[in-house]
């Protein structure tokens, strides 16, 4: 009886989740036929694949078996992951971006644009990298203030350049940046032992700098001046024509350097639909860029955009982003004055609930309707008064004698 869903586990070992994406795709399964199969959700079998949860006991042996790693499995936890296959004839194939050879320390792959220098270009694409570093800027030994500082001073200015990319508003970039490390740090627990922290905070600034609501606000609602240089301008005005799921697509994996299906889960896209909005927008942005036009392979567009995205990225200072303190501080207060809010509005509630049972009547009693004028009624009156010939017949009958049946007379005195 002490056989659980750990010795299952542990007998029965998944490969990666990107790993998990592509033998999916595979073996043509959408998400919701896998969803039903396994009697879960699809946002289940999508955490699953993003890295987020792992089936635990009898569904991670029936998962799998579905994927076709039941046999395998357990060789792929001591040897590297195979190599993604080769994509379908329909699927346009694209070639990660380009990489700088002239940084020294290795940076995480999430932060290329910010931290490749301009000009990095004439040198092959790397690969992909298969898993993104879980916590790269935070350590197990660290306190969480620590280890959440060390995430802001890493990644807050590369994504405010990511997110002025996104907008062309710096002010509003720098609010987004703000509000995802607000946000991460409320959710700390939960973003501390994500498998890949730098991704959850940029998904959240990317999420609230492209919400249409932003927008409506009026300091939101011009865009800042575009760049001097024309290059530069020209390349983001192609980018801010782009429809936001493209842009951000478009960004994910020639700016920051992302897989296609990383870009895909990132994006809630299946990897064909990713595909194609890369395709589409490396078209777009083209018309626009002459030198990017004379480029056929996707390889070179790739390189070329990586370097443009990465010169108009450095371009943008980003020395007025709040120190983490300000933002851990900030973050705490809200926290707190919600807090309160929440329990003087239960106690208000509470006391208004009290009051109106002590002031409630004990039973129902029906309001007496108002007085109202009657009409149409004749007034109220006695008898008529007696006319002279009437006191005339009064008094004749009265003094002739009764003929007829006897009767009571009444006696007077």
């Amino acid at each position: 009886m002490t056989q659980s869903t750990t010795g299952t586990a542990a007998a029965q070992p998944l490969p990666s989740p990107k790993e998990r994406r592509r033998l999916r795709e595979a073996k043509s399964l959408s998400e919701e036929q896998v969803a039903a199969a396994m009697g879960v959700t699809r946002a289940t079998v999508r955490s699953w694949e993003t890295g987020r949860t792992s089936p635990r006991g009898r569904k991670r042996e029936a998962y799998a078996r579905l994927i076709g790693t039941a046999d395998t499995t357990s060789t792929s936890t001591s040897t590297p992951p195979a190599p993604p296959a080769p994509p379908a004839p329909a699927q346009p194939t694209v070639e990660p971006p380009v990489e700088s050879p002239t940084e020294a320390p290795v940076e995480p792959p999430t932060e290329s644009l910010a931290e490749t220098p301009a000009g990095s270009c004439g040198e092959a694409p790397a690969e992909p990298r298969a898993e993104a570093p879980t916590s790269s800027p935070t350590t197990s030994t660290a306190s969480p203030a620590e280890a959440f500082d060390a995430l802001y001073r890493h990644t807050a200015a590369a994504l405010f350049r990511q997110t002025y990319l996104l907008t062309g508003r710096r002010n509003l970039s720098r609010e987004a940046v703000g509000k995802a490390f607000d946000l991460a740090w409320q959710r700390w627990p939960e973003v501390a032992v994500d498998r890949d922290p730098v991704g959850w905070v940029r998904a959240a600034a990317y999420e609230h700098a492209m919400s249409p609501w932003r927008r409506m606000r009026p300091e939101h609602r011009r865009a800042d001046p575009p760049p001097e240089a024309p290059g530069s301008r020209a390349l983001l005005d192609a980018l801010l024509s782009l429809p936001p799921a493209y842009r951000r697509t478009l960004l994910l994996h020639d700016g920051v350097g992302l897989g296609l299906p990383e870009t895909a889960a990132e994006t809630e896209a299946s990897t064909p639909a990713a595909a194609g909005r890369l395709m589409t927008a490396r078209a777009a942005v083209a018309e626009k860029l002459p030198e990017l036009a004379t480029a056929t392979a996707p390889a070179e567009q790739a390189a070329l955009l990586h370097e443009h995205l990465g010169a108009l990225a450095l371009a943008q200072p980003a020395t007025s982003l709040p120190v983490p303190e300000l933002i851990r501080t900030g973050s705490e207060r809200k926290a707190q004055l919600w807090t309160r809010a929440a329990i003087a509005f239960t106690v208000l509630l509470i006391g208004l609930t009290l009051i109106t049972l002590a002031t409630a009547p004990r039973k129902y009693e029906t309001p007496q309707s108002p007085a109202q004028k009657v009409g149409g009624v004749p007034a109220l009156g006695g008898p008529q008064k007696l006319t002279p010939q009437d006191k005339k017949l009064q008094k004749k009958l009265g003094g002739e004698l009764v003929h007829g049946p006897a009767r009571l007379v009444p006696r007077v005195g």
